[in-house]
């Protein structure tokens, strides 16, 4: 039942029913309907601002994961930035190094060196920069193993040469010499076993019953192989490359051939004592780019450092040449 509402009138002195005009109810739903909205919204907005919604909070929940797979990331990158750092290093200071390769600098390993991500710093980083320090670092990785690798190709180019150098630089005695007792005369200024004069003895006397085998003592193309007249009787020239030649004397029979290719240890004559000698033994010689050098010093894959020493002993000596 509808409740009526009176009002005394003082004008009248009666109790009068009490009528609202239109205007006053619109007003007054209005007002209700007005501050309904604005407390809807109040509310609404510190939901918004301090709760979040289902959605926000799912959104909020991905990128916190996703924060934590980038800084896991960064740490990975981190870990291979450090072995790569290690890699160039090992490769500067340690590969090249024994090949005598000029080192690697850092600018052409890399164009452009990404900054290093620091864990705590990551965290403050939005999603676009963190994906941008990510890829910069990873394009860092990949131009710095593009030249790694580069380098290691260059490298394994370096080791073959360096092979091919060690194959064909003498390194062993021309005949057999187990006993180390057939050094006769050694490099340096000898009496001439004929005219009796000091003069330079440019190479080694290996004493040997005539007949025993003479081997080359690098790699190598023969150059010149039979008698010259020019007193070391028959003899051969091998030339090994890199500046490198030997020369072996007086020989009884040349085995080698003019142009032909010889490996170290191939047998290319027999210890004579032909042309100007004064008994069977093999002259040896070492030139490099066109100068005699002690051969004494290309022994180093047949001695230990003690044979060495004695057969350097011997070498030494003054005393007369075989030829």
């Amino acid at each position: 039942m509808k409740k009526v509402k009176y009002f005394y009138n003082t004008n009248t002195l009666r109790y009068e029913r009490l009528e609202t005009p239109l205007r006053v109810k619109l007003l007054r739903v209005f007002g209700f309907v007005a501050s309904a909205l604005v407390t809807a919204a109040l509310i609404a907005y510190l939901a918004f601002r301090f709760i979040g919604s289902p959605k926000e909070k799912i959104l909020e929940l991905q990128n916190r994961e996703i924060r934590e797979d980038f800084i896991l990331l960064a740490e990975q990158v981190q870990r291979m930035e450090r072995q790569m750092k290690e890699l160039e290093q090992r490769d500067n200071e340690v590969y090249r190094a024994i090949f005598e390769a000029t080192p690697i600098p850092d600018s052409a390993r890399a164009q452009e060196l990404a900054t290093q991500l620091e864990i705590d710093k990551v965290e403050k980083l939005g999603s676009r920069e963190l994906v941008t320090s990510i890829t910069q670092s990873v394009n860092n990785l990949l131009t710095r193993i593009r030249s790694q690798r580069s380098s290691y190709q260059e490298v394994a180019q370096l080791i073959k040469d360096k092979e091919k150098l060690l194959a064909h630089t003498p390194a062993i005695q021309p005949v057999s010499n187990k006993n180390l007792n057939r050094i006769a005369s050694g490099f340096g200024y000898r009496i001439d076993p004929i005219y009796k004069t000091t003069k330079l003895h440019a190479g080694l006397d290996f004493t040997a019953p005539q007949g025993t085998p003479i081997y080359a003592t690098a790699n190598g193309r023969v150059e010149t192989a039979g008698n010259t007249g020019d007193g070391y009787g028959r003899h051969v020239i091998i030339n090994h490359g890199y500046g490198y030649k030997t020369l072996y004397a007086h020989m009884v029979r040349v085995k080698a051939r003019v142009g032909q290719t010889v490996k170290r240890g191939e047998v290319i004559g027999w210890v004579g004592s032909t042309g100007k000698s004064t008994g069977p033994h093999c002259h040896y010689e070492v030139i490099k780019n066109g100068r005699p050098i002690d051969p004494i010093y290309f022994f180093y894959n047949d001695l230990s450092p003690a044979q060495f020493d004695r057969i350097l002993k011997q070498a030494a000596a003054s005393n007369q040449s075989l030829d």
